[in-house]
């Protein structure tokens, strides 16, 4: 009788980021948080990407969530896009639906932002969310894998910053909070991976 692999869970070791970060005053805006996770490479069977991918893409709304206490509500649409709203009534993001890409040793789910309260007219469809999972490549005896997780919002454009002579101190304003808030929560995010287990899937959502 074959025995069954039992899911293993991750220990996470954040990168730190630059010490300072610059918001321009016009154009897309960027932020990307990093960690690296350390478990038993046993647990990485056939298939471990995508099951994986899919797990973290749970996790990261279900995360939003919780630490908001339930202010921030996410829900799939019904073409598998995702719209969060604050107190289920002001919609601040619109998602597309999720694309992933998937090989041997690298991974990503992508939600491009449709629109939104967060997003300036002139972003709406140019930004997008992602999650990377690039693994090392292991020596044949090596019991541990190595695994980086990316976390990275591209291209971006805030409604907060405004625009025209608004444009320094919206800039500012938008750096101080939501900006800051964002990465606080993305970090924060990236540590509860310690929790996600990483073994075979147990109806974790619908593959594509």
């Amino acid at each position: 009788m074959s025995s069954v692999p039992q899911p293993s869970r991750p220990s996470v070791r954040l990168i730190a980021p630059p010490e300072s970060k610059e918001v321009p005053e016009d154009g897309a805006v960027d932020s990307v948080q990093e960690a690296r996770l350390l478990l038993p490479a046993a647990a990485l069977e056939d298939g471990w990407m995508r099951t994986y991918l899919e797990r973290l893409a749970g996790a990261y709304w279900s995360y939003l969530r919780r630490i908001s206490l339930g202010i921030l509500r996410t829900a799939q649409d019904r073409d598998d896009g995702r719209t969060v709203r604050l107190a289920g009534a002001i919609t601040l993001l619109r998602f597309h639906a999720p694309a992933y890409s998937i090989d041997a040793w690298t991974g990503s789910v992508e939600w491009r932002i449709a629109r939104g309260l967060l997003v300036a007219k002139a972003g709406r469809g140019q930004g997008f969310l992602r999650i990377d999972l690039a693994r090392d490549h292991p020596a044949p005896d090596d019991a541990q894998a190595e695994i980086t997780v990316r976390a990275s919002v591209r291209n971006f454009y805030p409604w907060l910053r405004g625009s025209g002579r608004f444009a320094r101190i919206g800039t500012r304003l938008y750096g101080a909070t939501q900006l800051r808030v964002h990465d606080w929560a993305t970090r924060g995010f990236l540590r509860s991976l310690a929790e996600l287990e990483v073994g075979p899937a147990r109806g974790c959502g619908r593959r594509r």
